[in-house]
């Protein structure tokens, strides 16, 4: 079985926390590999970003590939100008398979400008095409509450065209799924929902004392931690407000040393920073929090756990997360959790068992759940403990089985 996977706007081997990275490319980059253990050939096709990267990388083992096609200036682009390119993207994997003498038996695209490109392979090869979106325009339209935060129309066209295309849909959560129906009319035959994975070899509980020596702090130090972008969406000054308020409230040895945020790039001269990250560094300062609020940038995936299993809780103040890998990665090093009761996040964690839920928005909630974490050791290792059980059953091994069974149904001759 031969898979082309399309990962189009950002590459699965990108460290996390950069301008398009995320939940996805871990998906993309551990769906890969455990495909490839079940002795599927996989080529994640991206869009290359720098002619300086080989073309092609053999990084994610089994002898599966990260092809690097050029579309356009081999530099970042954002997604408006990335959607002119798709077509050009689809031709250079057209080429790539001519040239390799590769006959792919499916097409599996993550994200709407992967799937125009995929719509036009799968009805050049004349093969089906599989598709996640990972989040949707209409829902970001709903949420967002400036003009940036929300989508064009392009996008919303756009995944459209790519849901009329596609022979099967994977949605992430039930929530998902009605979202594809309710909001686009998409027919419930044509969805299935599979939750994406954590790799439970990687993501585990470490002892604490040696998670902190690894990742550079005091034993005694504690810490909240935020992973994931920098953007508006992610509701970091929800958190930042969160900590002010316990900081007031706590008493010094009650309160963590540390709010270690690890996302985007808060280094370099104000006019090469975002405007988010911008923002988020200017209300540290403004409330006194520029010794509690250390900003990390980002992180590789191999130092994710040390950081995971250092933390007293992980904090996902987001506005809309289509799943929320985090809270599973985090989960599964027996790390509490306290989010947003929002899109996948409220079907994943269970309130007052693996995490607890507070309203989007409302920092004095979320300060209100902080404290009772710091305060009651006892509670947060209960519901830690709790957490790295529950995880187990999101592991990769069951989660690609699924993959496969969506694969095989629609591959004929393929069981």
């Amino acid at each position: 079985m031969n898979i082309a996977m399309l990962s189009y706007h950002t590459c699965p081997l990108a460290i996390l926390g950069g301008k398009n990275t995320g939940g996805m490319n871990v998906y993309v980059r551990e769906l890969t590999r455990f495909l490839g253990r079940e002795g599927v050939h996989v080529d994640v096709f991206t869009r290359s970003e720098n002619e300086h990267v080989p073309s092609v990388s053999h990084d994610l083992g089994y002898f599966n590939r990260v092809v690097h096609i050029p579309a356009g200036p081999e530099f970042f682009l954002p997604k408006e100008v990335l959607a002119e390119y798709t077509e050009t993207f689809a031709n250079g994997i057209l080429d790539f398979a001519r040239q390799k003498q590769i006959q792919y038996d499916l097409v599996h695209s993550h994200y709407w400008l992967s799937g125009m490109a995929g719509k036009l392979l799968k009805e050049a090869w004349q093969v089906p095409m599989l598709q996640m979106f990972h989040t949707l325009g209409k829902m970001k339209q709903r949420i967002g509450r400036t003009p940036e935060e929300r989508e064009g129309q392009y996008r919303i066209d756009g995944e459209g065209n790519v849901m009329d295309a596609a022979e099967r849909i994977v949605a992430a959560t039930d929530a998902e799924k009605s979202q594809l129906q309710d909001l686009y009319g998409v027919d419930p035959q044509k969805i299935t929902v599979i939750p994406p994975g954590v790799n439970t070899h990687h993501f585990y509980p470490i002892p604490p004392d040696e998670a902190k020596e690894a990742i550079g702090i005091s034993p005694k130090d504690r810490m909240a931690l935020f992973v994931g972008r920098i953007e508006p969406l992610k509701g970091v000054d929800t958190l930042i407000k969160a900590m002010s308020i316990v900081k007031k409230n706590c008493h010094s040895f009650i309160c963590p040393h540390y709010l270690i945020i690890i996302g985007g790039d808060p280094e370099g001269k104000t006019e090469e920073l975002s405007a988010e990250m911008e923002r988020l560094q200017n209300l540290c300062k403004a409330l006194d929090l520029d010794e509690m609020v250390v900003f990390l940038g980002k992180r590789g995936q191999d130092t994710l756990p040390y950081y995971y299993s250092a933390a007293e809780v992980v904090v996902m103040p987001s506005h809309y997360e289509s799943f929320g890998m985090v809270a599973l990665e985090a989960m599964a090093c027996g790390t509490p959790v306290i989010a947003s009761r929002v899109g996948g996040l409220a079907h994943l964690i269970r309130d007052g068992e693996t995490g607890f839920f507070v309203p989007a928005h409302d920092a004095e909630a979320l300060a209100e759940k902080l404290r009772l974490i710091f305060v009651n050791h006892e509670l947060r290792d209960q519901i830690g403990a709790r957490a790295a059980d529950y995880a187990q059953g999101f592991c990769w091994e069951e989660i690609t089985r699924q993959v496969l069974d969506v694969y095989q149904s629609l591959i004929p001759g393929s069981k």
